[in-house]
């Protein structure tokens, strides 16, 4: 595979350097234990959550069909950058190839702009929900549904090809070393920085990564403005309960994963130390999706009870570990 600009890459002609977490040789096997436990507990959370979703049909609403495709949406993200690291733990020479890292550097930011915009959905569906609800059932129809979601990922891999073409052109002459785990913005442009002056692909990348996260941030945040005033205005308590139950948990979620991203994006390569922004790419790559059907499933009622029927009737783990075959379609009561 021959990518634009690779004829500019003098520093090693068979791709760079990943240096992960550097410890010493008997911390390791800790290390690798630890992550392959926070990358199993991930794919088996939202797993169980894709899982009852597809075979609950009480669960067969936009709402919960959205939050079904973002669990999946979750397992593609960790699966753009764990198993590599998992890999790169006990590597002597930790080496990725010039096309193996811009293929993980297009995918991990293609699945993270993927997000914002599910993200930004999911808030959109609340709005209606709450504070449009006899629009609501002409408006988020399945087939809507449907389309918001393919849009989200169309928009997510396409919004990323120009600062990953334009990255791909940049001259990296040498030394090919990156102090991190995956193929980053930051860590490319700095690498590329040292070679000559790159003002315009800073820039760009730039603008396109704090546009994309402050437009799909305070999109969220006004819906979930309005849906608060909204709230505020229901009689009922126990309504009152459920519209901040089910809110809470999408805002915890947001929370969770603008927060570590704001830090690491808006402003790429400026002044970050290594530590810190493996730390924070760490958090919002591994931590967020594990964290993410905890948050979901302890805090919905609805979800909750699907949970304990399939894990009962055994269909999470069977739809999990055979691709949802065959079997009952749904759950009865």
């Amino acid at each position: 595979m021959t990518l634009p600009g690779s004829g500019n890459f003098s520093g090693s002609s068979n791709g760079f350097i990943l240096l992960g977490f550097p410890s010493r040789r008997e911390i390791r096997p800790l290390l690798f234990s630890l992550f392959s436990a926070s990358y199993a507990l991930t794919l088996l959370g939202n797993g169980a959550i894709v899982c009852a979703v597809r075979r609950d049909h009480r669960l067969h609403t936009p709402m919960y069909l959205l939050l079904g495709g973002f669990a999946f949406l979750e397992i593609c993200y960790v699966n753009s950058d764990v198993p590599n690291m998992l890999a790169n733990i006990f590597s002597e020479t930790k080496a990725i190839s010039l096309a193996g890292c811009f293929l993980q550097f297009y995918c991990f930011f293609s699945l993270g702009t993927t997000e914002c915009l599910f993200l930004s959905v999911m808030a959109f569906d609340r709005f209606l929900a709450i504070c449009r609800p006899l629009r609501y059932p002409s408006v988020m129809t399945k087939r809507s549904c449907a389309h918001l979601v393919i849009s989200c990922w169309a928009g997510g891999f396409l919004w990323f090809l120009l600062p990953v073409y334009l990255v791909a052109r940049l001259p990296f002459c040498g030394p090919n070393v990156i102090d991190h785990f995956l193929c980053d913005l930051g860590p490319l442009l700095a690498l590329a920085a040292a070679c000559s002056p790159i003002p315009g692909t800073v820039l760009i990348c730039g603008l396109m990564s704090s546009l994309l996260i402050f437009a799909t941030l305070l999109f969220i945040l006004g819906s979930y403005a309005l849906v608060l005033r909204a709230v505020l205005r229901v009689p009922s308590a126990a309504g009152r309960r459920k519209a901040f139950s089910t809110c809470g948990s999408h805002l915890a979620v947001v929370a969770l994963f603008y927060g570590s991203v704001m830090v690491t994006y808006v402003s790429p390569g400026a002044g970050q130390t290594e530590g810190m922004e493996k730390f924070t790419t760490l958090f919002y790559s591994v931590l967020t999706p594990l964290c993410n059907p905890l948050i979901y499933s302890l805090r919905n009622q609805e979800m909750k009870n699907a949970l304990r029927a399939g894990l009962g009737r055994g269909w999470v783990l069977s739809g999990w570990t055979l691709g949802w075959g065959t079997g009952r379609a749904g759950s009865q009561k």
